[in-house]
């Protein structure tokens, strides 16, 4: 008996020897990219040649980089700031939506409710760039295209994120509607239950939403590139710096961009390290039938 239990205990040390060897290795091809990026922005294209080295750690570390972004010789802050506008905004506007039309769809029982969630997820299947010409030609309408591209991307994102319901309603669907029986007993209105009672109970999805909503602009591409439309003051900054590795002085620009994508970076990981267990308690707490 006691040979199998030494038996088993070096069987189950060495499964999680190997396990953990694999995580190792994976980590490390993972996080390798990332190590590359902070080495390059801190290389000088001044005095190693851009783009031109067959080595990573920079044989003289600079800010070079980081002082072109920082001091105005470029749009850098404009662009950031741009980016950074459309974020915090597109996450405060569809965390509103989302968390009012996923309400209204836990609590509430009207005609056509299972109809209207079914199409909606139908439509959710479909790629939202299926629709870009369509969004373009009606935000140029309405002056919302290059110089007006900001206030353009913060309403397309925000006028359909009522659609992306499905979690946050999950994580209401497990708040016990007795609470809203009493409370409706007591006289309390939708709005006040909903302000008082589920949205103070709620806090780990409404982080959750928000982080969602802020990272889908923050990284937003093709869409932003569309709306902005060579006007270099409407970009953000993924745009400006794809831009930057297709100019003709692409070595003089790379460690720019390096250094570019880790000022990027630095919000979003601060925001997760900061909320990651209310992130995950969103996710769980959503995770559920409705």
């Amino acid at each position: 008996m006691k040979k199998e239990k030494k038996l088993h205990k070096q069987h189950k040390k060495l499964s999680n020897a190997i396990a953990y060897a694999i995580l190792t290795v994976i980590s490390i091809i993972w996080l390798f990219p990332f190590v590359c990026l902070i080495f390059q922005s801190f290389r000088s294209y001044k005095t190693e040649f851009g783009g031109m080295v067959n080595y990573l750690v920079p044989k003289q570390f600079s800010l070079d980089s980081y002082t072109f972004l920082l001091n105005g010789e470029s749009n850098f802050l404009r662009w950031y700031g741009n980016t950074l506008i459309i974020a915090v905004f597109v996450a405060i506007g569809q965390t509103i939506f989302v968390l009012c039309v996923s309400y209204a769809l836990s609590r509430m029982r009207f005609k056509m409710r299972k109809a209207l969630m079914n199409l909606w997820l139908v439509l959710g299947m479909f790629p939202g760039f299926l629709t870009m010409i369509c969004l373009y030609f009606l935000l140029k309408q309405f002056g919302l295209t290059q110089a007006g591209s900001v206030p353009g991307l913060i309403l397309i994102s925000v006028a359909s994120s009522g659609m992306g319901y499905y979690v946050c309603k999950g994580y209401f669907d497990t708040i016990p509607k007795s609470l809203d029986e009493a409370a409706r007993i007591d006289g309390a209105s939708r709005a006040k239950i909903f302000i008082g009672m589920i949205v103070p109970l709620s806090k780990p999805i409404i982080i959750y939403t928000a982080l969602v909503a802020f990272m889908a602009p923050w990284c937003d591409y093709v869409f932003a590139s569309y709306v902005a439309l060579g006007y270099e003051k409407g970009y953000n900054v993924a745009v400006a710096l794809q831009r930057w590795v297709w100019t003709s002085d692409y070595q003089g620009y790379f460690t720019r961009f390096c250094a570019g994508g880790i000022l990027v970076a630095v919000p979003v990981t601060a925001l997760f390290m900061a909320l990651q267990k209310y992130y995950v308690e969103g996710v769980t707490g959503g995770a559920v039938k409705g």
